[in-house]
């Protein structure tokens, strides 16, 4: 058990340790039932019932919804180290009701949400009795550049009640087709009278069973479905949702909302891609140690030492400059440390495929089929280099930061459409 942290960078806050130790409990539990939960998996039909029991274990540890820090009293960087230990079991995340999209969700009904929108939304899904999907990304336009989707909000009143049709189609909607989703947090675009869009997005709940719903297809990562959680290409066919229900907010505070949900979870995403990184290279590690080739063990050529030694340097490296930028947002708050969330948005998943890559060489044909978790996790990871705002963007965002940073001190005044 964690008593004291060695480093300050592993620095825990006495009300974290006790949770923190707990929570290594559970996840050793869903360590042991990962082979069987996967066995158990029948498409999207259903959800194995030894994540229920999961679930109900993480509550009587008390390392349930661990991402609303606040309620927990715990810091980001608290729970960025509780992120990495949840990452290196896939199924943590959602047996302590932290996986994304639904925690992300449950931050912008807590944060924005009306009184009405909390009981008939957050109240289920912080009890886990519901699960939710964000639709934003779509098909037919460039959505890396979140100005571009075009999903219509088209005022309208039915019955009497004022409220808006929903028409569009969007993908990689984390969630949608798992049984238990009941909610659809939606991006776009209201329309004004005339046919042109409002400027500015906005954001609006969906019932998963609104009239018009329909899952177009279920969608693969490398040939992975991750039933029964999964991944939808979800079309919205004229779905009419009350305004007074539906509305997040106010029209036009869409990226406001977005960025709310987004910037503090990708601490959460890339410490969990810590955590399977490590595991994975746990392994690679144990492997070479296992195996001869040309007479010796692996470990003792010097090609495998070079990958576990470029391998420990890059979990360091990722390590620190993610824990760093969790001690930042607890100091200066998330806009503030907006360039570091997205320089770790890019950094880490750089730093930690080439040790996936390695350990899946290293063990060969084994290290490509599913009798160990790399080629799952190697899917993942390279797929967390496009999800939430791909490299390119964040590179962008970090670049012109510290452009505007030297103009500063040079004096000199760009404006900022210009950069």
């Amino acid at each position: 058990m964690l008593t004291a942290a060695p480093t300050m960078l592993d620095a825990l806050s006495s009300t974290a340790i006790p949770i923190y130790n707990n929570l290594k409990i559970l996840v050793a539990e869903c360590l042991a039932e990962e082979r069987s939960f996967d066995d158990a998996v029948n498409g999207f039909s259903s959800v194995p019932p030894s994540l229920s029991r999961l679930q109900s274990r993480a509550k009587s540890l008390g390392v349930w919804n661990l991402f609303m820090t606040h309620r927990k009293g715990i810091t980001v960087h608290d729970y960025a180290l509780m992120s990495e230990l949840q990452g290196t079991a896939y199924l943590a995340p959602y047996a302590t009701n932290c996986a994304a999209p639904d925690s992300g969700n449950m931050e912008v009904l807590e944060e924005f949400g009306t009184r009405a929108q909390k009981e008939r939304w957050l109240g289920p899904l912080m009890e886990g009795d519901m699960r939710s999907a964000f639709l934003m990304t779509e098909p037919d336009v460039a959505s890396s550049d979140a100005r571009n989707v075009c999903t219509a909000f088209e005022r309208a009143t039915r019955d009497g009640v004022e409220g808006y049709v929903v028409s569009g189609r969007k993908w990689w909607s984390t969630g949608a087709q798992d049984p238990r989703c009941g909610l659809l947090v939606v991006l776009g675009k209201v329309m004004e009278p005339g046919g042109e869009a409002q400027k500015g997005h906005t954001v609006l709940l969906v019932p998963r069973g609104a009239a018009g719903v329909k899952i177009v297809r279920p969608l693969t990562v490398f040939g992975y479905d991750d039933a029964p959680f999964g991944h939808a290409e979800v079309e919205l066919d004229g779905v009419f949702v009350p305004r007074d229900e539906a509305l997040v907010l106010e029209e036009g505070a869409g990226f406001k909302i977005a960025q709310a949900r987004l910037g503090p979870g990708r601490i959460h995403h890339c410490m969990r891609a810590i955590g399977m990184a490590r595991r994975c290279f746990d392994l690679m590690v144990e492997r070479t140690l296992q195996r001869e080739v040309f007479g010796r063990v692996m470990a003792r050529h010097g090609m495998a030492q070079e990958k576990i030694a470029l391998g420990k340097a890059r979990l360091a490296q990722a390590r620190a400059i993610v824990l760093l930028c969790a001690d930042r947002i607890d100091r200066v708050g998330a806009k503030e440390a907006r360039g570091d969330i997205s320089m770790i948005k890019y950094a880490v998943p750089n730093l930690l495929l080439p040790i996936l890559d390695d350990a899946i060489q290293v063990h060969g044909g084994m290290g490509v089929c599913d009798d160990t978790i790399l080629a799952r996790a190697y899917a993942n990871m390279r797929t967390l280099r496009i999800a939430d705002g791909p490299d390119e963007v964040h590179m962008m965002v970090v670049a012109r930061e510290e452009c505007r940073a030297a103009m500063k001190r040079a004096g000199v005044d760009i404006p900022r459409s210009k950069l």
